[in-house]
């Protein structure tokens, strides 16, 4: 496959000079990834030489338990150092809010460690795994849902981690799709990186490999000739990239998803609802184009998650609502997101839509669309429904492990869904009642004897 390795790292418009205040650094400097990792900011001192830093500010980077903070050269010289409400400033540069607790708050919102068969590894879902490999990102978000983990250099994944969850994915036929995420897989070496894909790719019954990283936006010049020719030999190989604002979709950007565009890999943006950064309809409009654009796939709107330290960015739901609404119909609907809630606990995603479905009957169905116009679809009389009996795929369907949910209720596969303390609970009812009816019993004969 041929990649435009000549066009990396083009010329920004005006020449050859880094922004400011990195005017002295050379330009083959600014643009070797590595030099970007070795230079990040993390103090008050750093930052303050070219952002006028608020109180909040100072608070949050003076915090001695803070999340960490790490921010590439590239992703500050985006930074507006001027405005506190700068959309890049307030994802990567902690304030005092940050220490304010909030009801619900969870280290792990998510239940993954309840996932984990063995560590690093969580599988929620019946045909997929996420399979943690680093706990290192170029720059941090403040709003990490693995906050728990993410940015401590104490813990570590190493080969005797990954082998252990390749050696529990090779065990697992029902795992189809694989998810490596981190912390950020590309920040591993490419050695490392290209061992776990090559051994992923060996196991028969993975079928699909996918990388979730923000690399392309905080550091786009990680993205080279020789990364993306290395992920390029393991297709069917898809990449989930978090992109929040449309001022992160900067030429530099945009050109590195292109090589990775270029090279086969379909992308896909996960972005998080966020107060104050994009919660606005007309803001996620603009992002969903430019995502459009630049052939990425809006996948996910995610609904802020419960955890610590994040709740000054969560919105309410009708917000998320909101914006939905003001997308389908107003827009293609390949630009559309899916709004999720990832739920507390391991529940997983739960999408969110706004109520199109009106009323039913046995024959009409009544919608409306996004302009408000109601009608009613007619149901057909002579259907007959798919017969699984005489269906090959139904014949061929994975077993879900005991995780078919309502799916399973349609299918006839099992009656009710029961919660794991409905037996002791109902249990309990009846033996409440069973005494109640004894003590009606020993009334009613007492009144008789009494009678009598």
């Amino acid at each position: 496959m041929s990649l435009d390795v000549q066009a990396e790292f083009e010329e920004p418009p005006g020449g050859r000079t880094p922004p400011h205040p990195w005017e002295q650094v050379t330009w083959e400097q600014w643009n070797d990834w590595r030099w970007q990792m070795a230079h990040r900011l993390h103090t008050v001192e750093d930052f303050a030489g070219f952002i006028n830093l608020t109180p909040d500010e100072i608070v949050g980077l003076s915090a001695p338990e803070h999340f960490r903070v790490d921010v590439t050269p590239y992703f500050a010289s985006l930074i507006d150092p001027d405005d506190p409400n700068c959309p890049i400033r307030k994802q990567v540069i902690p304030t005092a809010q940050e220490l304010i607790p909030f009801e619900a708050a969870m280290a792990d919102s998510l239940g993954e460690d309840a996932h984990s068969p063995v560590p690093g590894l969580v599988h929620r879902y019946p045909d997929r795994v996420l399979m943690l490999v680093t706990t290192q990102c170029a720059s941090y978000c403040r709003f990490c849902t693995r906050s728990r983990l993410v940015g401590d250099s104490h813990v570590m994944f190493n080969s005797a981690t990954y082998e252990a969850q390749l050696e529990y994915i090779a065990a697992t036929p029902e795992v189809r799709d694989v998810l490596i995420s981190g912390g950020d897989p590309l920040t591993l070496p490419l050695p490392v990186l290209e061992r776990l894909l090559k051994r992923l790719r060996e196991i028969p019954h993975v079928e699909v490999i996918r990388i979730g990283s923000r690399m392309p936006i905080f550091l786009p010049q990680r993205i080279t000739g020789e990364l993306v020719t290395m992920l390029s030999k393991y297709h069917p190989l898809w990449m989930n990239v978090h992109i929040n604002h449309p001022k992160e979709l900067t030429p530099e950007a945009t050109a590195a998803l292109g090589r990775l565009a270029n090279a086969g890999i379909p992308l896909g943006s996960q972005t998080v609802l966020m107060a104050g950064i994009n919660d606005c309809p007309n803001i996620i409009m603009a992002l969903v184009h430019q995502l459009v654009r630049s052939r990425v796939r809006p996948y996910y709107l995610y609904q802020c998650d419960l955890v610590e330290g994040a709740g000054h960015f969560r919105t309410s739901v009708a917000k998320g609502l909101e914006i939905m609404e003001s997308l389908r119909g107003h827009t293609s609907g390949y630009a559309i997101p899916t709004y999720v809630i990832d739920a507390p606990e391991g529940g997983g995603k739960v999408p969110l839509l706004p109520n199109y479905l009106l009323s039913m009957s046995d024959t009409k169905v009544v919608v409306r669309n996004y302009e408000g116009f109601i009608t009613a679809y007619t149901q057909p009389k002579d259907y007959v429904p798919h017969d699984p009996a005489t269906c090959p795929y139904c014949q061929r369907q994975r077993d879900e492990g005991g995780q078919a949910g309502v799916a399973g209720l349609l299918a006839g596969h099992s009656r009710e869904i029961r919660p794991d303390t409905w037996n002791d609970v109902h249990a309990r009812r009846l033996q409440r009642r069973g005494a109640h009816e004894e003590t009606l019993m020993d009334h009613a004969i007492r009144q008789q004897q009494e009678v009598g």
